[in-house]
């Protein structure tokens, strides 16, 4: 998103936290609701782009939303929209992407609060690796011929039991609802979002061995330092590094693997 449309979003954030700060707010739910909103604004074009028009009042869009989410989903999910509605969005789709972005984020909040958000963090990491690495189910997931409710039962096999249960939603609500991205970017995003709940940023760490607790405090330490940022860690095990670890923040990356070092040299030898 730019322009018109980032602000509105950052606005719509505000009066989110706002809200999730409100002890008597049932999150979980609003969550929900706001998905719910996010798929009838996909599935309804006209519809979002009567409330994105520029040329309508932001009064009467914010009336017409109250009155078609009225009854169908709680009053605290019914005045977002309807805030959001009021502000200028540079194009109709960023309003549906919009409200998708905050029921994640209502859903990694949930978790916050029963002090879950590390376990999905966690999951939806090892989840990424998992899918990354088996052609066979990215393919089973991705395939647009298969139905949600398939691709709904596949997950509930996978992760059923094995996984939080916002873990479960977040990844089945982007499986059956992809929105034009890929399975790999959209599990990025959530990633990102789970992390800027508590200001973190994420380093993605790869090493040849499992590493300790006390090296994986060191390192997050260290990391925090540098970046002037709690830093989560995402552990990755690849033997194929031969020593050392390899570390990724955003598209920085830190080598310090024993492979990279050998194959530097080779490139200085061959140059």
């Amino acid at each position: 998103m730019n322009g018109a449309s980032r602000d509105a979003l950052a606005a719509a954030r505000e009066r989110l936290d706002a809200l999730t700060d409100n002890t008597s707010v049932n999150v979980g739910a609003l969550a929900g609701e706001l998905a719910a909103v996010t798929a009838l604004l996909d599935r309804e074009v006209s519809l979002r782009r009567v409330l994105t028009d520029p040329a309508q009042a932001g009064e009467g869009k914010a009336e017409l939303a109250k009155r078609l989410l009225g009854g169908q989903v709680g009053g605290e999910a019914a005045d977002l929209v309807s805030g959001m509605v009021r502000s200028r969005w540079s194009q109709s789709r960023d309003l549906a992407d919009a409200l998708e972005e905050l029921a994640n984020i209502a859903e990694l909040t949930a978790a916050q609060q029963t002090g879950a958000l590390d376990d999905v963090e966690d999951e939806l990491f090892r989840f990424g690796r998992i899918v990354s690495s088996n052609t066979e189910l990215r393919a089973a997931l991705t395939d647009r011929a298969a139905t949600a409710p398939a691709k709904s039962e596949l997950l509930r096999s996978l992760l059923g039991g094995r996984a939080h249960a916002t873990t479960e939603r977040l990844v089945t609500r982007l499986v059956t609802a992809p929105r034009g991205r890929s399975l790999e970017s959209g599990l990025e995003s959530l990633s990102k979002l789970a992390a800027g709940r508590r200001d973190r940023l994420v380093a993605v760490v790869t090493s040849a061995v499992p590493l300790s607790d006390t090296q994986k405090q060191r390192l997050g330490a260290a990391l925090a330092k540098l970046y002037g940022h709690t830093m989560h860690l995402n552990i990755d095990v690849d033997p194929a590094v031969l020593g050392g670890i390899r570390v990724q923040v955003g598209d920085e990356v830190i080598n310090g693997s024993l492979a990279d070092r050998i194959e530097d040299a080779g490139r200085r030898l061959a140059g």
